[in-house]
């Protein structure tokens, strides 16, 4: 027998600032088929939600739900779900992508596939941070040419990665996944703060660009080139790409930092066979997906995913009634994760 009481949700009607953010009350939803409900404990906040909200709600949707990431304990099921669910530990991914529920509220429905178990020993807070970030980084090192589909310990072996911005979101995960599949792992960061959270995350080299020549220490680094570059900022980086890339190598590109557009040297990225790859996560091909959810699972119980400043990403908190803040604070480029509290753990 379902809930039919009132929780708290963040609701938004039109495009706008942080300041549509609205917190209201609505009706507990029951799960149908091949759903699951999930009580949220912790909500991410990534920047493709403050996104979504400036550009207002989907086609067909009135009232629309932010953010995609979270994590919670799934309290109910829909016919076709195995009863034993309830009770389990999540994460989930997506939550608000074409649709209108994301988990800035109590609880959330949605397909159990999006839903995905969370070790005990693994916090909330790792859940909340992994979705959008985890599932980029995973994707973003396995596109390489003959490389692997999944990550797993030892299969990067003899790979040099270069992560931009190390100190960022995706940066981070891409540093620790990097790491736990066996590469080497040089990062750039703008100053000794995020120098220090690179190397909290784990890379082995970590580039000043401000106050060093980027391609002269990273091929002093490399001599013969890095194999795989997780890119933040095509447009301002795409010249010290082609100079460190190593023949072969592929540039996975995720974000639109520094401008839409850009040039790269074409006869320098084909004699080297270098080619660019963009990834837009919500897009991949289910394939790509379903080995990006298996790899982060093997590596959160291998624990080589961790959040918090001793991990190099810093957490920031906000309770569900300061939504608008969390999103403004990811929008004006805050250092680490930020999270809403959404349903205090027990």
């Amino acid at each position: 027998m379902w809930l039919h009481i009132c929780m708290k949700a963040i609701v938004y009607s039109d495009a706008g600032g942080p300041e549509v953010l609205t917190l209201t009350e609505r009706p507990v939803p029951d799960p149908g088929p091949g759903e699951v409900r999930v009580q949220v404990h912790v909500s991410g906040v990534n920047p493709t939600d403050w996104k979504m909200r400036a550009g207002g709600v989907s086609e067909g949707i009135s009232e629309q739900v932010p953010n995609q990431d979270g994590a919670g304990v799934i309290d109910a099921v829909g016919p076709g779900v195995d009863a034993a669910r309830v009770g389990e530990r999540v994460w989930m991914w997506e939550a608000a992508w074409r649709r209108a529920d994301g988990t800035a509220q109590e609880y959330v429905v949605l397909p159990e596939r999006q839903a995905v178990a969370l070790p005990d020993r693994a916090s909330f807070d790792l859940g909340a941070a992994l979705g959008i970030r985890a599932l980029t980084a995973h994707r973003a090192l396995t596109v390489s040419e003959g490389g692997p589909g999944r990550l797993a310990p030892g299969v990067l072996v003899g790979k040099t990665v270069l992560v931009a911005g190390g100190a960022g979101a995706v940066g981070n995960a891409a540093i620790q996944l990097a790491r736990w599949a066996g590469a080497r792992v040089i990062t750039t960061v703008s100053g000794p703060r995020k120098a220090e959270l690179a190397e909290a995350a784990g890379a082995h080299h970590v580039v000043n660009y401000r106050t060093d020549d980027a391609a002269v220490v990273i091929r002093e680094i490399a001599p013969h080139g890095v194999d795989i570059i997780v890119e933040v900022a095509p447009a301002v980086n795409a010249a010290l790409d082609h100079a460190v890339a190593a023949p072969n190598a592929v540039i996975a590109f995720y974000d639109i930092n520094g401008g839409l557009d850009f040039t790269f040297p074409i006869w320098v990225a084909m004699r080297a066979n270098v080619r660019w790859q963009g990834i837009f996560v919500y897009t991949i091909p289910e394939t790509a997906k379903d080995d990006a959810i298996a790899g982060v699972c093997a590596a959160i119980a291998d624990g080589a995913l961790r959040v918090g400043e001793d991990a190099g990403l810093p957490l920031h908190r906000f309770p569900i009634e300061r939504t608008g803040e969390a999103h403004a604070a990811v929008e004006n480029d805050a250092v680490g994760k930020i999270l809403i509290d959404v349903t205090p753990s027990p």
